[in-house]
């Protein structure tokens, strides 16, 4: 018996998975992980000494995201829509809808906060769209606005996720069809319903 791995999780090959006792894990539909992550279920600093390893679930809920570089430590687990910055370690569960970074990972704030700020970010300018942006079609031209634009600061792509939902490239993930609707979406319509 494997892993439960969702529909559209973006798994990196150089993301680490603790094969031995894959069964102990369960990823939701549409997370994401960053290059080198490790995911481990287990625990056999102590077998030396006491002929014993621990054994322990890792779940991760639906449309959570973790940067690169993050470890996942048995007996979490990750509450949905939760997002974890890169080079955290995930030692104690996590709730759901927050951002969370840290050695040991801990909240920041919530996912409400975070979206809000970017949000507003987005809402005063810099914005390029991921179709005449992204790697596949960049040209010199645009690669020079782009950088013009990065001396004053950060700048935002936008579309490429709907772009990847229609089809047309983005990140590699698992197959996945109509009845994964990508949970982030939906809590996008509850936030806009809610304004």
């Amino acid at each position: 018996m494997g892993m439960h791995i969702g529909q559209g999780v973006n798994l990196p090959a150089s993301t680490w998975v603790d094969e031995s006792n894959c069964y102990a894990i369960s990823i939701g539909d549409w997370c994401g992980f960053g290059e080198q992550c490790l995911i481990l279920a287990h625990d056999a600093q102590m077998d030396e000494f006491l002929d014993a390893g621990l054994v322990a679930k890792v779940t991760i809920h639906q449309s959570c995201h973790f940067g690169s570089r993050s470890v996942i430590l048995p007996g979490v687990e990750v509450g949905p829509r939760t997002i974890v910055g890169a080079n955290s370690v995930v030692a104690k569960s996590l709730p759901p809808e927050t951002v969370c970074a840290g050695v040991p990972a801990k909240v920041i704030c919530s996912l409400h906060e975070y979206l809000a700020r970017h949000e507003a970010d987005l809402a005063i300018g810099r914005q390029f769209l991921w179709s005449e942006y992204n790697i596949d079609v960049l040209t010199p031209a645009h690669t020079a606005q782009i950088m013009q634009a990065l001396a004053k600061g950060p700048v935002y792509v936008t579309g490429g996720f709907s772009a990847e939902l229609q089809g047309r490239g983005g990140t590699r993930r698992t197959p996945y069809n109509e009845t994964a609707e990508a949970n982030g979406i939906e809590y996008l319509r509850q936030r806009r319903a809610e304004k």
